[in-house]
């Protein structure tokens, strides 16, 4: 089942976090999550919610379905998933979505796969995040295959209620059960890299200011 973002409990700070500060964390905590091959490609450079996820499959020709109309059943403040497989010759998101889920407070979209209409999404500043760009429909070649299931973007698995961070950098994904002490983790490292810059900017040795800030110990995986 999808979850909405109320029934999360997020750390404070934790909206400020980079992708960079959680991906450090994840490998911290030895945990997936990193995301190959998928980046912002328009609307706002940032995304932070949890995961409403939906899967694509070739379309049926035998019992034909749609690219669906799941946008009615994602609460506000969640990420939209879309797994099409990696595929780029076909798109699964575009303008009437963009302008409809920017209306809707849906936080914003992450694809395995392509999308269009980006002038769109520019216009009403709605996050895209996905492989690529693409004009070409989807419409009678892929159709909603789950919604609400496990799904995939490259090599990351993406849970229902999994935490999905985005910014210029690209985009991680936290396990649901997870997110606190990820974002904790994220939120140490956060802090040990402003004390390190601090001192020395005020004339102490990288060195030094690392050991002071015990930086490689927070980025260091626990086994």
């Amino acid at each position: 089942m999808n979850a909405s973002v109320e029934s999360i409990a997020i750390p404070a700070g934790a909206r400020e976090l980079s992708t960079a500060e959680v991906s450090d964390a994840l490998d911290a905590l030895r945990l997936p999550g990193s995301v190959l091959g998928i980046g912002h490609v328009a609307g706002r450079a940032r995304v932070f919610g949890p995961a409403f996820t939906v899967r694509y499959a070739p379309v049926d020709v035998a019992q034909p379905g749609t690219v669906g109309d799941y946008l009615d059943d994602t609460p506000e403040g969640s990420v939209v998933v879309l797994d099409n497989g990696g595929r780029v010759d076909c798109t699964v998101w575009g303008g009437i979505l963009s302008q409809l889920a920017a209306h809707r407070g849906i936080a914003g979209t992450v694809i395995h796969g392509v999308c269009r209409d980006t002038a769109e999404a520019e216009q009403v500043a709605y996050p895209l995040y996905a492989c690529g760009r693409f004009m070409r429909t989807g419409k009678d070649r892929v159709q909603v295959e789950a919604v609400g299931e496990t799904v995939s973007l490259g090599d990351v698995r993406v849970s229902a209620g999994d935490f999905i961070v985005g910014d210029e950098d690209g985009v991680v994904v936290v396990p649901r059960a997870r997110v606190t002490e990820v974002f904790e983790r994220a939120l140490a490292l956060r802090g040990a890299e402003q004390r390190i810059v601090a001192a020395t900017l005020a004339g102490a040795s990288l060195t030094e200011a690392r050991r002071q800030a015990a930086y490689h110990t927070l980025q260091r995986a626990a086994y």
